[in-house]
């Protein structure tokens, strides 16, 4: 069976992360992108958001993170990410979280640094 794919790619959120303090004082600007796969067909006919992946919802789940507590590692932010939505949409079978951190603080400079974690069911 092929599963159906939705895909937000480069939400951006302000955020307080990374391993140095000044990191966690200034903040910084992070993006993400989600892929949940599932059967959400069924949801053509109803237009129950339950039946699919309420890309609203998640949005709200990766505000809450990347906007929330200080992490020191951006892995630390895509676990919490991904485990939120994979708990919160029973009906995704696969899902595909990246993380990037915009601009970070290293030589030589870098457009970003990313991490791309994958849950499956």
């Amino acid at each position: 069976m092929s599963l159906d794919v939705v895909t937000l790619k480069s939400l951006t959120i302000k955020g307080r992360h990374g391993y140095y303090q000044k990191e966690r004082e200034e903040g910084n600007t992070f993006e993400v992108d989600l892929i949940a796969e599932g059967d959400f067909r069924a949801s053509v006919n109803t237009s129950d958001l339950e039946l699919t992946f309420d890309y609203e919802q998640a949005c709200e789940i990766v505000r809450f993170v990347i906007e929330g507590s200080p992490e020191k590692l951006i892995e630390t932010l895509c676990i919490s990410i991904g485990n939120k939505l994979f708990e919160t949409f029973p009906n995704v079978k696969k899902l595909t979280v990246a993380v990037r951190k915009l601009n970070p603080p290293i030589e030589p400079a870098a457009a970003h640094a990313e991490i791309r974690m994958i849950w499956n069911r």
